[in-house]
């Protein structure tokens, strides 16, 4: 076991449920997930092996999506599967428990459950009681840890390498779901610089800077984008007009920034690039779109082929229903 309890351990193959960004192999990753998905997505649509034929997939959204519910409908259809579910609008969590709706869900055929939950920790109760892969679609302000799969595999496929690299994480990283599973991800590799951008109210975590660090991961927290930028390979940005960054920014001392503009990119590196998981705001203006290190729309399409490899490979292992 590694780095304390079994909820943090690296698994050596594809793993039952989908709950934690910590759960993942390196070897698993590099070796098996990346590749499969590099591999899916230089194959023509009609080619596509059908890992999914006679397989079902039911989602259960507590919180809206648009990304992560459209990518991994259009990923399991287009390898064969069947979707259906209940989105956020359907349903109240008050009516009826989590793991009642995970039980019954699990008296029917489906062989994964896409859940999107309101609260922290709610993917690891449906695991919990479920017979079938639980994959946590977003977790209140836990964790969202196939974002941060294809938000690593992009930096692969673009800078081909995860090792060496240095990464600002910028916005607000107390709450933001995304920077918290890409954090732990980030653990598993060699020789990173992470900068921390935020404001002092919205700083990351204790438990996932003190993970980083344990990891042998540089960590350095700075108030100001601008500081860093010259020396960057990764700018990953979150969203800068939520209320929350909003009312944190009033507590600033000075004039910082969490934003990318022309001015930013004219210190940034030309081989650097700028991710995003959207939706945005003026944090990445859209005129700035034409700038090729500019790769959220990128990272974006990776999410479908990253959750083909993804699904495909639960597939292979999935338990009986």
């Amino acid at each position: 076991m590694e780095r304390g309890s079994a909820a943090e351990a690296p698994v050596p193959t594809t793993p039952q449920h989908i709950l934690d960004a910590r759960q993942f192999a390196r070897p698993w990753l590099e070796e098996t997930l990346f590749p499969t998905t590099r591999t899916l997505q230089q194959t023509p649509l009609s080619a596509l092996p059908q890992a999914l034929r006679g397989k079902r997939l039911f989602y259960l959204f507590y919180e809206p999506s648009t990304r992560t519910r459209v990518s991994f409908e259009t990923a399991a259809m287009l390898l064969g599967g069947q979707v259906v579910g209940i989105d956020s609008d359907e349903q109240r969590a008050r009516d009826e428990r989590l793991e009642d709706r995970i039980q019954v869900l699990n008296q029917f055929p489906y062989e994964f459950i896409l859940l999107r939950y309101h609260e922290e920790g709610g993917a690891r109760r449906a695991a919990a009681v479920s017979r079938v892969p639980i994959i946590n679609a977003g977790d209140g302000t836990g964790q969202h840890p196939t974002q941060a799969l294809l938000d690593a595999y992009t930096i692969w496929q673009e800078l081909g390498r995860l090792d060496g690299l240095q990464i600002a994480l910028v916005g607000d990283l107390s709450y933001e779901r995304t920077t918290n599973s890409l954090a732990y991800l980030l653990g598993r590799f060699r020789d990173l610089t992470l900068y921390l951008v935020s404001p002092d109210l919205l700083r990351m975590r204790d438990e996932v800077r003190d993970y980083l660090v344990a990891s042998g991961v540089d960590v350095h927290e700075v108030p100001d984008l601008r500081e860093v930028a010259s020396g960057l390979d990764v700018v990953y940005m979150t969203r800068a007009h939520t209320e929350r960054l909003e009312h944190a920014r009033r507590y600033d001392r000075g004039r910082r920034s969490y934003a990318v503009d022309a001015e930013l990119l004219a210190e940034l590196p030309r081989h650097a690039i700028v991710l995003h998981p959207l939706p945005r705001g003026r944090e990445l203006p859209a005129d700035l779109d034409a700038d090729p290190r500019i790769a959220c729309f990128r990272q974006a399409g990776n999410g479908l082929y990253l959750r083909m490899a993804l699904l495909s490979l639960l597939a292979q292992g999935a338990p009986e229903a």
